[in-house]
């Protein structure tokens, strides 16, 4: 992934420049060159480098192998949507939007406008109807998406304050890529069974019965499985808003590094992830662990996020979609 060098751009006569994420126009001084400020709206770097806005984008255009096929195998299940729909029918919408209503801080035009712009960029760009954006105290860097007919997207705040603009953008492209690939539905519904299923006084909560039920029809593995690889098709919608793998390779190494990222040296880190995929590739018991120790999470490890980004970007597939998009 070669990287991008900083070129100087004729400033117009008025001296401004227009944000290429966000359309904003902004005024720079007469020797700017790319990167040397940013948007006032959208707090991201500026720059006159093109950048493509999708007409008709299909989740199926990009949607990770893995994630197809462990989706096929939990649609295999018997009766598999109706118990998902039980289960998520006494969670409803009314009761996500209260929680984070009550506890988190919604993000608007007027609060937090530079999140809300970012929010727009991503789904302006894959061709997503705006959802509520909420930010929510958190000492764990992570995100998720969740809803049932209206997604809703929750950053905690430990991740809005370690990453930087491009890096939240991706983060937020990657909760605008659940809802472009149809995942919410499911995603809600294994994030509610990983919450549910070993807490002690589960059979004091309504739909206790239909949890149960799900564990012992399949389902929960299952669904688990898939909503692990369907983080990797989500790292494709983000790169497709960002249209640069090193803002996605800078983000991984972030939550790889935590703090420490500061001091990694970024291409060992992508050789790295090179490594890990070769060794899954070609080793059984490599393979073997990795799955185990995986399993317990909620996406797979980073270094395997940015393993798989590499391999998109590096066997051409992601130029050729963006080339025939």
């Amino acid at each position: 992934m070669p990287r991008k060098k900083s070129e100087s751009i004729e400033p117009s006569k008025s001296n401004s420049v227009k944000c290429r994420f966000c359309g904003q126009k902004n005024a720079v001084k007469a020797d700017y060159k790319n990167g040397d400020a940013n948007c006032g709206r959208c707090k991201l770097p500026l720059s006159d480098e093109p950048r493509k806005v999708f007409d008709g984008l299909h989740k199926n255009d990009y949607i990770h192998p893995a994630d197809a096929k462990a989706m096929a195998a939990l649609k295999a299940i018997p009766g598999v949507d109706s118990a998902l729909k039980k289960l998520l029918a006494w969670t409803g919408e009314s009761a996500i939007r209260v929680a984070f209503m009550a506890s988190a801080v919604k993000v608007t035009p007027k609060q937090c406008p530079d999140l809300y712009a970012k929010l727009e960029v991503a789904c302006g760009t894959l061709g997503v109807e705006m959802p509520d954006l909420y930010v929510q105290q958190n000492p764990i860097v992570n995100a998720f998406t969740g809803g049932v007919e209206k997604p809703i997207i929750v950053l905690h705040s430990a991740l809005v304050e370690r990453l930087n603009d491009e890096e939240t953008l991706a983060v937020i492209a990657h909760e605008v890529g659940h809802i472009h690939s149809e995942h919410v539905l499911y995603l809600t519904a294994a994030r509610l069974i990983e919450a549910l299923i070993n807490v002690s006084a589960a059979r004091l909560i309504p739909g206790s019965e239909i949890i149960k039920l799900i564990i012992s029809m399949g389902i929960a593995s299952a669904l688990l499985a898939w909503s692990r690889r369907a983080e990797l098709s989500c790292d494709r919608a983000a790169l497709l808003v960002m249209q640069d793998p090193h803002v996605i390779g800078r983000t991984m190494m972030k939550l790889a590094g935590g703090t420490f990222a500061s001091k990694i040296d970024y291409e060992l880190f992508l050789d790295q992830g090179r490594e890990f995929k070769k060794n899954y590739d070609e080793s059984r018991l490599d393979r073997f662990w990795a799955d185990v120790m995986n399993s317990g999470l909620s996406h797979p490890f980073p270094i395997w996020r940015v393993a798989e980004i590499l391999e998109w970007v590096e066997t051409g597939q992601y130029q050729e979609l963006m080339d025939k998009k």
